[in-house]
């Protein structure tokens, strides 16, 4: 039988009693004959107080040991509930991301999962040990930790469940599942059954910040469901479906509003428009691992060459630099705003339904506010409006398409 995979957030983990009762709803779930595999974030604002430091000691603190600062984090929170587990007479092994045989490519801060080896893992199970797993963290083979970036430790979870044969895996969160907004901004905000993997995926990179848009994929690849749910919660919280759901024409086709708040808006410029330049520009934001979104490019009013897209804040010191080697390379001057935020609908078929473009616009109007950028696909509407006008935003869309009401137009219906 599968081991049974969760996930624990920061925010469970912040203080020694909150390390207990994770210990105790770990306990609750566990069962000796299939074993579990627990995976923890850094605890509470752990993260932050890290970075801190570093930036305290040095302006442009080295990727390579912003890792190997980070990762201790995930390691503590590991060990820590190892130990809460062992005091209530249960039997764990706390795990690196190295340890566990995670192997991760690509570039500090910002490293991909390419392959698990097993065996570690699967021979401390045998001996009965609830293992406990380091998120957001890896080897390269060569020695060094390497990070996953921003929702790192979901990656980690799904990953190991994707290998392990699970059917499922839990995220622990603060939250009681997937909100319709986001709740803080929201209150009238609601908890959704289930949702698609393809458009929880959407809200993920359009802002919503539960769970990560790279994990959500990763478990839609492989046909696993996610459960997320509150920690200390007795609510069956939100199924995201690793298969699609069948979806009825007659319902609504707006699931979510999803809002983020830290993004930046870049506008490069060329006065000297040639083949293959906006390629170039793209290579170097990938070098650096940098996404991106709202991709436009072209120059519609005479010569030379403009391309505009989205950045996550995140990202923007690795893309302030990609950006500097870009203008000194190519030529290009490029301007970045970073007092923007950046609202989206996400649903499905919203390219068959242009009316929902058209009474998102409408709202934006009515609340004296006009979208500098707009970008659809079949999943997401996106605009970019100022910074400050975001909550609002989000509140009158949120109403305007009937998220709140006990008939969800969202709900996602599944037939047998």
């Amino acid at each position: 039988m599968p081991a049974a995979i969760q996930k624990f957030g920061g925010s469970s983990l912040a203080t020694p009693e909150k390390i207990r009762q994770v210990a105790e709803v770990v306990a609750r779930s566990h069962s000796a004959e299939r074993g579990s595999v627990v995976v923890v974030s850094a605890r509470g604002e752990e993260t932050d107080v890290l970075l801190s430091a570093a930036a305290e000691l040095g302006a442009a603190p080295p990727p390579r040991e912003l890792d190997q600062l980070l990762a201790t984090g995930e390691n503590a929170a590991a060990a820590l509930l190892a130990v809460a587990l062992h005091d209530r007479g249960l039997p764990a092994v706390s795990l690196t991301g190295p340890q566990a045989g995670i192997r991760v490519s690509g570039t500090h801060g910002a490293g991909m999962i390419s392959a698990i080896d097993t065996s570690r893992l699967r021979a401390e199970l045998g001996r009965g040990r609830i293992v406990v797993v380091s998120g957001f963290q890896g080897g390269d083979g060569r020695g060094e930790v390497i990070t996953l970036g921003r929702g790192g430790s979901d990656t980690t979870a799904v990953a190991l469940a994707a290998v392990l044969g699970a059917r499922a895996c839990e995220i622990h969160t603060d939250v009681p599942g997937i909100y319709t907004a986001d709740p803080r901004v929201v209150p009238e905000a609601r908890v959704l059954p289930t949702v698609d993997a393809a458009v929880m995926a959407e809200m993920a990179f359009a802002g919503a910040r539960v769970m990560h848009s790279r994990a959500v994929e990763l478990a839609a690849s492989h046909d696993l469901d996610v459960v997320v749910r509150g920690t200390f919660s007795a609510e069956p919280g939100t199924t995201i479906l690793g298969r699609s759901a069948d979806m009825l024409e007659t319902q609504g086709p707006v699931t979510a509003v999803a809002h983020d708040m830290n993004i930046a808006m870049a506008l490069t410029r060329s006065d000297h428009a040639r083949d293959g330049l906006a390629a170039d520009i793209l290579t170097e934001l990938a070098r650096s691992a940098v996404p991106i979104d709202l991709l436009s490019f072209g120059a519609p009013d005479g010569p030379g060459f403009r391309m505009g897209f989205a950045l996550p804040g995140s990202r923007l010191p690795a893309a302030r630099e990609a950006l500097d080697r870009i203008s000194a390379r190519l030529g290009c001057a490029t301007e970045v705003d970073e007092k923007v935020g950046k609202v989206s609908l996400v649903g499905v078929g919203l390219l068959n339904r242009p009316d929902c473009t058209a009474r998102l616009l409408a709202v934006l109007a009515r609340l004296g506010t006009t979208a500098s950028w707009v970008s659809s696909t079949n999943l997401r509407v996106s605009v970019i409006i100022p910074l400050d006008r975001v909550p609002d935003a989000v509140n009158a869309l949120h109403q305007e398409f009937g998220l709140g009401r006990d008939d969800l137009e969202a709900q996602t219906l599944v037939t047998a």
